[in-house]
């Protein structure tokens, strides 16, 4: 697992985070959500989005913040969880009105928290980190993390994206299991024919259908020409992006995916496909925990593989999508900055080992010693793709810039609507704005 870190963690950092984008106000005033209660104890408020019922985070961080705050009387920490997109509004929201909680989870990858750091809305933590604390991180991820030599989180996960395969329902249709676009849209014709749903998603969140249209891009125009894409949009609009959001249209004509895909959410799809009323879903390894779960009626009938390669596409089985590494920030205006870092040190580390053993993603902390036996198929198949990685693009809507990410989702199920054709789909990707990243 360390070779596999090393190797991981030094390709993402090629694709690294820093950047210049355009600054947010930084919040002037003191954090008002730090404060000490009537017993004296120091109060830090931590903020999260894992809030599913098959998410292993949402189960354990409040057995890890109970176990803290027993430990640390002189510390205590509330915890407040909010889903997907909402969560992403409320820390917007709060940071521009120097509101901020003392901790909360910031998206990997890029433009997320891009903007907030540049603006110092997040405390810059190198001068808290020991020696002895970056030795209990996984292979290169102190680089990993690092933006312009400063660091301002902690890892806690790596997640990459693949398909999921019900193989009950493939055997029961005939389909073999796709590794090429051809048996893809075989796979699509033979479940179709027994009146199986070949794929879902929930595109009423838009996300679940651009991993979709990126990974068909990646797979057909290979990872090199995606991320000068990124650098000049002008690139959307060439031969290699028009032949993606083809295939992609192609799918949806040939009915691969489910017909109540724009009015079936991220977490109903999770639920469909454990329920197994879908035969494939493309999706990260936050996924595993889910399928694997004993209400599942899918576990042990999952297999996860690479996304297929295509026939006259220019992209590796080896070239990954994800890779970013997710973590917690501090608020630059929490008034208990050494607590707060001291706390997030905790929170990284439990979160990331015990998540790891409990499927929630690939570990960014050290393993050795750790019992891995309890992990499912799909965690270690999950792994071994990694093992195989040649290069990584993170999640396109945190490369993006904001704004520009919106529109390439709203772009993605216009395109899912037959609204628009492939050509006016990549015309009007050529119109976003280049990232701001260095790439």
């Amino acid at each position: 697992m360390k070779a596999l870190l090393k190797k991981s963690m030094s390709l993402v950092l090629a694709v690294g985070i820093a950047g210049s984008l355009a600054a947010c106000s930084a919040g002037s005033s003191e954090g008002k959500s730090a404060d000490k209660d009537a017993s004296g104890s120091i109060k830090l408020t931590l903020w999260d989005q894992s809030v599913g019922n098959t998410d292993p985070s949402a189960k354990l961080l409040p057995e890890i913040i109970e176990k803290w705050n027993s430990e640390h009387p002189d510390i205590q920490v509330d915890r407040s969880g909010t889903t997907g997109e909402q969560y992403k509004t409320k820390v917007k929201t709060s940071l521009a009105a120097g509101e901020a909680p003392d901790l909360f989870y910031g998206m990997g990858g890029g433009s997320f928290m891009q903007p907030y750091i540049e603006s110092g809305n997040v405390l810059e933590i190198s001068s808290y980190l020991t020696d002895d604390i970056k030795s209990k991180m996984g292979p290169g991820m102190a680089e990993a993390i690092e933006v312009d030599g400063k660091i301002y989180t902690l890892p806690v996960y790596t997640h990459i994206a693949n398909l999921y395969v019900n193989t009950d329902l493939f055997n029961k249709a005939g389909a073999k299991v796709p590794t090429t676009y051809t048996e893809l849209l075989d796979a699509v014709e033979k479940l179709k024919a027994a009146d199986i749903t070949p794929a879902l998603i929930g595109e009423k969140d838009r996300w679940p259908g651009m991993y979709w249209y990126d990974i068909i891009a990646m797979r057909q125009a290979g990872n090199e020409a995606v991320i000068e894409a990124f650098k000049d949009p002008s690139k959307w609009d060439s031969p290699e992006f028009v032949a993606a959001a083809t295939k992609m249209q192609e799918l949806a004509k040939a009915g691969a995916f489910n017909s109540s895909m724009f009015s079936m959410s991220y977490d109903e799809m999770l639920g469909a496909f454990n329920a197994g009323n879908g035969a494939m879903m493309f999706q990260a390894n936050w996924v595993n925990a889910g399928i694997e779960d004993p209400s599942s009626a899918v576990k042990g009938n999952v297999q996860v593989i690479p996304f297929p390669t295509f026939e006259d596409g220019k992209g590796k089985g080896t070239e990954i999508f994800g890779g970013a590494v997710d973590g917690f920030y501090v608020s630059n205006t929490t008034k208990h900055p050494k607590e707060a870092v001291e706390f997030l040190m905790y929170l990284s580390e439990q979160l990331g080992t015990q998540g790891y053993l409990a499927g929630a993603g690939l570990p960014s902390w050290n393993i050795d010693g750790l019992d891995t036996s309890s992990l499912s198929t799909l965690d270690t198949s999950a792994a071994d793709i990694m093992k195989t990685a040649t290069s990584f693009i993170a999640w396109w809507d945190n490369i993006l810039p904001a704004d520009s990410a919106e529109t390439h989702k709203n772009l993605i199920a216009e395109l899912l609507a037959e609204e628009i054709t492939p050509e006016e789909f990549c015309k009007q990707m050529a119109q976003l704005k280049p990232t701001e990243l260095k790439l």
